[in-house]
């Protein structure tokens, strides 16, 4: 089983401990929550925001209290002298930005995706593995506590077995410049199973169904399968288009069910002790039919869970990784793993749905099984 440390447990040394020196380069849609963030934790001094817009990178130093502005990386870099930096740009910039900030010896802190191709997260990964840094992806999924605590009850056995995993997360929501909806949405859907699944996110093969109702030249609704250990399945459905805005996950195991309604602050997680009963034991073609099939039905409830802004745990794990040399729980692996699944949905796209191979996934594998073990 994988373990992480408590981030609700905050360690008393901190207050004494010094402050780590970052920067933001984005001052776009996320940047300003990794600031705000930045700028009220413990651990770190937000030295300066990036942003090609100065104005815009001006209007949101100034919501912080006079922060300082520049206009490039490169500025940035030779300006102050920080510790890391955390990049909310568009995802075909991730590349050059992230490298240019590991070349620098600065650790990172990255939106999500963590890159716009396999490749160049294999690049991003080998030049942070070859320096000693940090390359962290913004995950920030992986760090309410609701997600926390699916990942408890799945990898301690509380559902069982494995059955079904269904994700739909749906909005009205903006067509993105660069990225179809898979690439814009999936991604948390598929950090998340990367976190809470036992052996993480491996699948051989995925098939993938797109739409552009619209005509804006990428897909704006989308529809992601794949197979999980034991054939159990799972299904990922995205949507830019719909009216109503929905984000759960439900994952059907062999003794409950569990249902994550991220809407829903009164009932994020409802665990359901009902289901379908049979015996699973290999059995003849001809007694798998004969076998009766019941339904249990038990009870219904609900863990207590903290409410804690997920982006400050966030910032907290990039500065406790920093000190004690680790890898974040959505590391430079977590990050490679999510973005194979997209390549071949993209490439299963092209081929009318057909199954695509997910590269690497024997690597991914190993990779989460050593991570249970440590």
């Amino acid at each position: 089983m994988r373990t992480f440390p408590n981030p609700f447990h905050a360690p008393t040394h901190r207050q004494t401990t010094p402050k780590l020196k970052i920067a933001v380069v984005g001052a776009g849609y996320w940047g300003p929550n990794l600031a705000r963030n930045l700028q009220a934790s413990p651990d770190w001094d937000l030295v300066a925001i990036c942003d090609l817009d100065i104005e815009r990178a001006a209007q949101l130093a100034g919501s912080l209290g006079g922060i300082s502005v520049v206009e490039s990386l490169d500025e940035l870099l030779d300006t102050f002298d920080v510790d890391a930096v955390a990049i909310a740009t568009p995802a075909r910039t991730h590349y050059g930005t992230v490298m240019t900030a590991l070349r620098a010896g600065k650790h990172v802190l990255v939106e999500k995706p963590l890159a716009d191709s396999r490749a160049h997260g294999l690049e991003m990964v080998a030049e942070a593995e070859a320096n000693g840094l940090v390359l962290m992806a913004d995950h920030t999924y992986c760090y309410t506590p609701a997600v926390l605590k699916m990942q408890e009850l799945v990898q301690e056995g509380s559902l069982g077995e494995i059955l079904f995993v269904d994700s739909i997360r749906i909005n009205l929501g903006l067509v993105q410049p660069d990225v179809d909806v898979f690439w814009d949405l999936a991604p948390h859907d598929l950090a998340i199973l990367d976190f809470v699944l036992p052996g993480g996110l491996n699948p051989a093969e995925v098939s993938a169904f797109g739409a552009d109702p619209l005509g804006t030249g990428r897909d704006c609704v989308g529809h992601l399968n794949f197979k999980l250990p034991n054939d159990a399945t799972a299904h990922v459905n995205v949507n830019w288009l719909s009216p109503t805005k929905i984000r759960q996950m439900v994952i059907g195991g062999s003794l409950r069910t569990l249902v994550w309604d991220d809407l829903n602050p009164q009932q994020r997680l409802s665990v359901y002790d009902r289901g379908v009963s049979l015996d699973r034991q290999a059995k003849s073609a001809g007694e798998r039919k004969a076998s009766a099939i019941s339904y249990r039905l038990g009870d219904t409830w609900s863990p207590a869970l903290p409410e804690r802004e997920a982006l400050g745990q966030v910032v907290e794990e990039l500065a406790s990784c920093i000190r004690n040399g680790r890898e974040a729980r959505t590391g430079g692996s977590s990050g490679l793993r999510v973005l194979s699944v997209l390549e071949a949905v993209t490439h299963s796209l092209s081929m009318d749905g057909q199954s695509a191979p997910v590269a690497g996934y024997e690597m991914a594998g190993a990779g989460a099984q050593l991570g249970s073990a440590l």
